[in-house]
């Protein structure tokens, strides 16, 4: 039986995949920006895989039959985007505000990650 605590980060996590994975699609330009070059293929092919990826996981996270799978695949994919978090800090060393947004970020991979797996309780 789920606990009370994984159904609420399950939640919290779906709703937030769930606006960041439309963002992907209903304003991709600035997520276009921060795939890292290394990667092959065009970005806008990776910001619309990544959308896809994050609506998948909020849908496994907001069905309690899936939600141990969705707390799995969002921890994975939280440490996969992190190269593209990263390159992101480079992209905008030379622009303080957008710098410190950027380097902001980094460490907030560690609550999602560890909320994503909380979620498969």
């Amino acid at each position: 039986m789920a606990s009370n605590r994984g159904k609420r980060a399950a939640v919290r996590l779906a709703a937030l995949l769930t606006t960041t994975g439309t963002l992907h699609f209903a304003a991709p330009r600035p997520f276009d920006s921060v795939i890292p070059p290394a990667i092959p293929g065009p970005p806008r092919f990776w910001t619309y895989a990544s959308g896809v990826a994050e609506l998948g996981v909020a849908g496994l996270l907001a069905v309690p039959r899936t939600r141990r799978l969705g707390g799995s695949l969002a921890a994975a994919l939280f440490v996969a985007v992190f190269p593209a978090n990263i390159w992101a800090v480079r992209l905008f060393w030379r622009k303080p505000l957008l710098r410190a947004v950027m380097l902001a970020r980094l460490p907030l991979q560690v609550p999602l990650v560890t909320e994503a797996l909380r979620a498969r309780e």
